[in-house]
């Protein structure tokens, strides 16, 4: 039963950081548009970029936990 669960709670993160992934670029493009047609400072448009970096690196690093609980699961 176990192991049942460690798999739902593993699909449950991946949607997670499925989500977490479509929002980011989403609202990343958004704000490059937005940021263009207001004329915002590059400085500005900037931190869109950095918080999209930082959501991304955070996917990649559940994506690993993922795959390492997986394969541990199996062995």
């Amino acid at each position: 039963m176990g192991d049942r669960s460690t798999e739902m709670h593993l699909a449950r993160k991946g949607r997670t950081v499925g989500v977490v992934i479509a929002v980011t670029m989403l609202v990343w493009m958004g704000a490059q548009w937005l940021g263009g047609q207001m004329g915002w400072p590059v400085r500005f448009v900037f931190l869109f970029d950095l918080a999209a970096i930082a959501a991304l690196i955070w996917a990649l690093v559940v994506t690993y936990q993922i795959w390492r609980a997986r394969r541990d699961n199996r062995g």
